[in-house]
This record gives C-alpha cells, structure tokens and sequence, in this order.
C-alpha cells in the first residue's frame, strides 16, 4: 500500500514538474519577439549607414524598408532590457551573421555597467552578466550568400526567404528569451517587392480616377496573383506578371478600346503562368479556375471589340480558345 502511495505521489510530482516546465517554455516563447527583452533594435547597412528597419516597442513604431539582402554588411543595434538581477549567472549573446570583413569583432557593448567578461567579443557568442537594467549592445555581421534561391521541382527555381537570427538571447541552460530575426531576400525579391508597391499604388489612383472598371478589375487580380506566385518562390513568374500591367494611360470607361490590347497580353499572360505551375506543382483546381476566370473576361471583352474593331475581336477570340484548350472546356 505504502509503495502505490509512494508511487503515485512520485507520478504527481513528475507530473507537476513536466506542467510547469511546459508552462515556461510557452512562457518564454510567447514574449519572443514582443518587446519583453529587446525593447528596440535598428538594422543599418554598415557601409553606407543608411536605416533597414528600426523598430521601437516602446514606442509601437516601425520605420524602414526592411530588405534585408544576402551578402550584406550589417550593423545591428539592440537595447536589451534586464529585468532580473543574478550577476552569478551568464545571458549570452548570439549571431547567426559571418563575421564582418569590415570591422575586427562581433559586438561592441555600449553600456558601461556591463562588461563581457572573459568572454571573446570576436566570437559569435557573447556571454554577458545577468544584472537588472539597460544594455545597449552592437552586433556587426556579414549575412550568408545562396540561401534564398533554391531548385525547385523538374529544375525550376525558388526564390524563399530565408530566416537569420541577427541577435538573440539565450538564459544559462540555452532556452530563446528573445531575438531579432528577419528573412534575408535576394535581388530578385527585392525588385519584385519594389515593383509591387508600384503597382499597389497605381491601383489606388486608378480606383479613385475614373479609369474603365474592367481593366481596374484585371490590373487587381493580377497583382493578387503574383503575390500568390511570389510566395511560392516564383519570384521571376510575379516579376512578368507585374510587368505585364505597366501601361502608361490605362483605359477610362471612354475609351475602352485601349483597354482591349492590354487585356490581351493580360490574358496571355496568365495563360502561360497557369499551364506552367499546373504541370510544375499540381495545382491544377486552383490555377484552373484561374484561367476559367481569365476567360470569362475575355468573352466580355470579345463582345466589345466586335463593335469596335473586328481585328481585335478575332484577336481576343483566338485567345480564349486557346485558354480553352489549356483547361479543356
């Protein structure tokens, strides 16, 4: 009887310690990346300076572009807020970034009430004294080359963004308290992003101006669907999609006639980009109804243009079989 009490208060115990341990690790991980530790940071580029993304918690701000490339030189700047006091026990420091080859070490501390110790500030790990209050500290870093673009089925191409702890914070035992880490992107992200918020404005301007609601209605759903594409990694596909709706006087409801050819490349467009992913990824329902979409458009369209120019109406016609054959209706 003895050892079944015995037994079962040892289970409840073991119970009570995997609960709490549990507890914690939801604890810790819930104030990631919340401001609990690192109250601000601001990402530079360390050759020219100029700002990536600040971000104060504090403050609830965020300025920045936040394109953060490979093979970039950056300086990372934290402050770090210490709300408990054991100076026997050891916060440590850590970088995912190479070593700079612009600057002799990792991290320069800029609060003087704290020190690194025996500690190597040229190492990627910095042990610093666990003391309540303020640290300010410097993480110089060069970010990795190839990491976000990757082969893909049949050979093709990704772009992914690639997550990289500029600086984080780890306790004594190695549990995460907090860090800063943001996805690296290449070139080609980069211009595909730029080019969106073009196109994102353009949009708003068109939608507020009067310009044919038809075309305003393809120029959105072309912008929505290579955010899709872009975030499968086929960057190089939303980059054409974007390109295929830079027009320099979209239609107004008066002259629709100008909106017809812009339609057509449109149409064209997407065409391609579907039967290609249907065939590279499977997705054959979603980029399916794509297309079915895309003609139903046109058979709008088509009707139009017979009234305006009969070219162009067999023009768009021959479009839309063509979409047809794709998705055989």
């Amino acid at each position: 009887m003895n050892k079944k009490i015995l037994a079962l208060s040892l289970l409840l115990i073991l119970t009570a310690i995997c609960v709490t341990s549990v507890s914690t690790v939801k604890a810790q991980s819930s104030s990631i990346g919340t401001g609990q530790w690192i109250t601000k940071y601001t990402i530079a580029d360390a050759q020219t300076g100029e700002n990536i993304l600040t971000r104060d918690f504090t403050t609830n701000t965020i300025s920045g572009t936040g394109f953060i490339l490979e093979n970039e030189e950056l300086e990372v700047t934290a402050t770090i807020n210490i709300g408990t006091n054991d100076p026997s026990a050891d916060l440590n420091l850590v970088t995912s970034m190479l070593h700079s080859s612009s600057q002799s070490v990792y991290w320069a501390i800029q609060t003087s009430t704290y020190t690194q110790g025996s500690s190597n500030p040229n190492s990627n790990t910095l042990q610093i004294p666990e003391l309540q209050g303020t640290l300010v500290v410097i993480c110089y870093g060069l970010t990795p080359s190839n990491v976000v673009e990757t082969s893909g089925p049949n050979g093709i191409t990704l772009n992914v963004p690639y997550p990289i702890t500029l600086i984080g914070i780890t306790d004594p035992s190695g549990n995460v308290l907090d860090q800063i880490k943001p996805n690296l992107i290449n070139a080609d992200i980069e211009n595909y992003l730029n080019l969106l918020s073009t196109r994102e404005a353009s949009l708003k301007s068109y939608q507020s101006s009067g310009v044919e609601p038809g075309f305003v209605t393809i120029y959105k759903n072309t912008i929505t669907q290579s955010e899709t594409l872009n975030n499968d990694g086929f960057t190089d596909g939303a980059i054409g999609m974007l390109n295929a709706i830079n027009v320099a006087a979209p239609a107004t409801a008066a002259s629709t006639a100008l909106y017809i050819p812009v339609a057509v490349v449109l149409a064209v467009v997407a065409a391609l980009f579907a039967f290609m992913f249907m065939r590279i990824r499977g997705r054959i329902s979603y980029f399916q109804l794509v297309v079915e979409d895309q003609i139903k458009d046109l058979e709008g369209l088509t009707m139009r243009a017979s009234r305006i120019d009969r070219t162009m109406s067999a023009n768009l016609e021959s479009v839309k079989d063509s979409l047809k054959r794709l998705v055989g209706a």
